[in-house]
Formats: structure tokens, C-alpha cells, sequence
């Protein structure tokens, strides 16, 4: 999923030229608080709602307004995951994409894309979800979901997360969505080959397998 397959082209551009007054009716209609600026076709930066909010006359042009984040913007052939590292990293609400010379391609909202990114983890479909307390030196993805498989299971999505610096290399968690919601026998599985279960979400109740352990078993997973 690439940052051009992602743009909105009914999104407007504003130019430079344009009114404080034309910006916020533009961000009311479209119900967004930034939006980007453009200078011809080159890439101008981002005006926020709170800052022409803020602003005593709402006649004036863009080119006398604060504008943000005139340095970062994504191309558009990166990569969804490194679209939400960008707008996480500088809180953006839109994205712009730019194509050679700093010409802007289009712009992403980021609410539509999280939407999109949602349906590539499976998210909407119905499964449960495993946390699983992996050792960096032991994490083999393709032998977890070779004793989920053998269980009539498949993996719709997987995220692995190292652990923080200076924290144990067994703090690593790798989170699985799957296609299905009894999942008491993938549990009985994956801790009889020494995996940890440390947390386990399903829309079917999971019969106990340590009774002590129940209640972190018995949580679920709203779809």
C-alpha cells in the first residue's frame, strides 16, 4: 500500500493566494483541520485551523500566515508503514504527497488512511487476537504460524515489537490476528511447544487451560 494509491483527490489544495475565510470554510466542509498549501504547483506547507482561529482578520491572504511542516511531506512510493511513522512523528492530519521538483501529487488524509491500514491487518474481519512473549533469539514467525495452521487456523495479520532499549531481549511481543475465535486448542498448541500466551482476546469463550490463568483467558475482542 503506497502513499499514491492512497491520496484523496476530492480533497482541495489551497493556494497562497487564497483567504484565511476560504481556508476554514474549506476545512468545515471537508471536516479536517489542516490543509495543504501550494504555491503554483510546488508544496507550501500546512495551515492548521487553531492558528487562522487566531487570526483577527479572516480577509487576509495565506501568504502572511503561519504555515507548518513546510519540510516534510511523503513521495509516492513509501510505504504505508512509513506514512504513519511521519504523521505520528509531526501529529499531521493530512499528508502531502510529492512527486519530483517538490510538485505535490495530492494529499492522504490520515484518518482514512489508518481506515485502510486497519483493513490490511484483518481488523474488520472476526478472529481472535494472541499476545505472545517471545525471546528475540527464539522469534520465528514462520514456526508460530506453522502450529496455529496445523490447528485448522490461518494468521491474518502479525505485528512484532522488539523490546525498548535496556529491557530484557525476552520482552519482545508478537500480536497475531486470526481467522477464528475458538482458539483453546491453538493455546494448548503454542504453550506445549513453550510459547507464553500472554494475552488471549476471542469472541468464543476459551476453556481453561492453566485455571489460574482464566480470567486473563475470558477477555474479548469487540468486532
Amino acid at each position: 500500500m503506497l502513499a499514491a494509491t492512497l491520496i484523496n483527490p476530492m480533497l482541495p489544495t489551497l493556494k497562497l493566494t487564497d483567504a484565511v475565510s476560504t481556508a476554514l470554510d474549506w476545512m468545515d466542509e471537508f471536516r479536517t483541520p489542516q490543509l495543504v498549501v501550494t504555491e503554483g504547483d510546488e508544496y507550501r506547507g500546512i495551515v492548521s485551523e487553531a492558528i487562522l482561529l487566531d487570526l483577527p482578520d479572516a480577509a487576509q491572504s495565506l501568504v502572511d500566515v503561519i504555515r507548518q511542516h513546510e519540510d516534510v511531506y511523503a513521495t509516492e512510493d513509501q510505504h504505508v508503514y512509513e506514512l504513519l511513522r511521519i504523521a505520528n512523528q509531526f501529529g499531521l492530519k493530512v499528508l502531502p504527497v510529492l512527486a519530483e521538483e517538490h510538485t505535490l501529487t495530492g494529499t492522504i488524509i490520515v484518518s482514512e488512511m489508518l481506515e485502510r491500514f486497519a483493513d490490511l491487518l484483518g481488523v474488520q474481519e472476526k478472529g481472535a487476537v494472541l499476545v505472545l512473549k517471545v525471546a528475540e533469539r527464539d522469534y520465528s514467525l514462520s514456526e508460530i504460524s506453522r502450529l496455529i495452521e496445523s490447528n485448522g487456523t490461518k494468521v491474518l495479520s502479525s505485528i512484532y515489537a522488539s523490546p525498548a532499549p535496556y529491557t530484557s531481549p525476552d520482552d519482545s511481543r508478537l500480536t497475531l490476528k486470526l481467522n477464528r475465535t475458538n482458539i483453546t486448542p491453538i493455546i494448548a498448541t503454542l504453550e506445549r511447544f513453550g510459547y507464553y500466551i500472554e494475552e488471549a482476546h476471542a469472541n468464543d469463550p476459551i476453556e481453561s487451560v492453566d485455571q489460574e490463568r482464566l480470567d486473563m483467558l475470558l477477555r474479548y475482542l469487540a468486532t
